[in-house]
């Protein structure tokens, strides 16, 4: 009774907001026990495992504020780790393995959130690579740094970068190496070479929630739309918000800067973040790598992702994938070959919807974004369609945290809106 008083009195001085009860100071054993709950929520992998972990979460936690704290705390990591240079492979629902070499600096320390960096290979073209490290390229073992860890898969002949299978094994990989490593959510990067950097291109347009920023060398954008890898419309719009670092060679014989060049003055139309580095007399290699690094990894410290941006835009042709980008979703098309357009802005508890070519929509809500003890308006073409106290769910919440596995994308209400004729 003395503790609940106290809490009420503490809420009550804060003036309710959901931000100062973070600060509230509960007692070490709750503490303990929440750190604890989330380890094994986090590292739950099977849906009977993922499911009972969720229910004890709810079961333990006393409010959705305390919920949110140990979520956005985050799992216990432990020391006691793989280091250096480790092989694993994710296996998919069709047994189909997709291997990845990372690297761990050798002094890794669990209570410092590293950095994580992709790289995708080129030379996709090839067989599928066997288990064991004979895939493991020369070359890049010179990868290994000490600030941060690194991330090499694999891809071959039956699983292109840009093919639906890894567009689900790469952010498997990712939520793996989440589960037993502290990454730094804000500054996980995608780099790719050749093919790599075309997959790069890929996830840009397609899938950039999980991403800071991208960084496509000696790629193009332009195999995308071949129907041989997938005839995938793109849309610059999809590339607002997630910086990207370009790299081609003037005299490449594949993707020339030429031939690229096109694609750099529609970024700069659309207002796109990018650095474009067309390397003199350069060709299909990475040569230039040395000399540039400097400007590389200064860009990567200068473009931390913004998990929860104010406006955000998304285009897609579909709702079964890539039709999602930071916290909102398309659900449903017009179904006249359109795609739908969905611009979303916030202002304080004020959400204002452009949707077009769109019949249903989700918003996902953040409680450090969001003050929940007002009103929450959603303008939607003009009308208004919401205006109401929303509530927040522990549910929600674990859902989105489960999917995600992103401490600094955590949503405690969902928005399911129908865009009204």
């Amino acid at each position: 009774m003395i503790r609940l008083a106290m809490k009420n009195l503490y809420r009550l001085l804060c003036g309710l907001t959901f931000t100062c009860f973070l600060q509230y100071p509960l007692l070490a054993a709750d503490d303990g026990e929440g750190k604890r709950l989330v380890t094994e929520f986090w590292r739950a992998t099977t849906p009977q495992a993922q499911r009972e972990s969720q229910e004890q979460l709810v079961g333990a936690a006393p409010d959705i504020e305390t919920l949110y704290r140990w979520l956005k705390d985050g799992p216990a990591f432990s020391a006691e780790v793989g280091r250096g240079q480790l092989e694993d492979a994710r296996v998919a629902e069709d047994g189909t393995p997709f291997p990845y070499v990372y690297l761990i600096p050798d002094d890794y320390d669990p209570a410092t959130s590293y950095p994580l960096e992709f790289m995708l290979h080129g030379g996709v073209n090839r067989p599928q690579w066997e288990p064991g490290g004979a895939w493991w390229r020369r070359g890049y073992d010179s990868l290994k740094q000490a600030d941060r860890i690194m991330v090499v898969p694999a891809s071959w002949n039956g699983a292109f970068w840009w093919h639906q299978n890894q567009a689900e094994s790469i952010p498997a990989i990712l939520k793996t190496l989440k589960r037993f490593y502290n990454v730094d959510d804000n500054r996980v990067t995608l780099t790719g070479v050749s093919d790599g950097g075309t997959g790069v291109y890929f996830f840009a347009f397609k899938q950039p929630t999980q991403w800071a920023a991208f960084l496509p060398y000696i790629g193009h954008p332009g195999v995308l739309r071949n129907a041989q890898s997938g005839g995938y419309r793109l849309y610059f719009e999809n590339l607002l918000n997630r910086p990207l670092y370009i790299v081609n060679g003037e005299n490449d014989r594949l993707y020339p800067v030429s031939s690229v060049q096109p694609f750099i003055n529609i970024l700069e139309e659309a207002g796109v973040t990018h650095v474009f580095r067309a390397i003199e007399n350069g060709g299909h290699n990475t040569n230039w790598l040395p000399d540039e690094r400097p400007m590389i990894e200064q860009f990567k410290l200068d473009n931390p992702r913004d998990p929860l941006p104010e406006t955000v835009t998304w285009v897609a042709d579909r709702t079964d994938r890539y039709n999602r980008n930071s916290w909102i979703r398309i659900d449903e098309l017009t179904g006249d070959s359109r795609p739908g357009i969905l611009q979303v802005n916030r202002e304080g508890n004020r959400i204002t919807v452009s949707a077009e070519a769109i019949l249903a929509f989700t918003l996902l809500l953040n409680p450090e974004e969001f003050d929940f003890d007002r009103p929450i308006t959603v303008v939607v073409n003009g009308t208004p369609q919401v205006e109401a106290i929303v509530t927040q769910e522990m549910n929600t919440l674990l859902d989105w945290a489960r999917r995600d596995l992103d401490r600094s994308l955590l949503f405690t209400a969902e928005l399911n809106l129908k865009v009204l004729d």
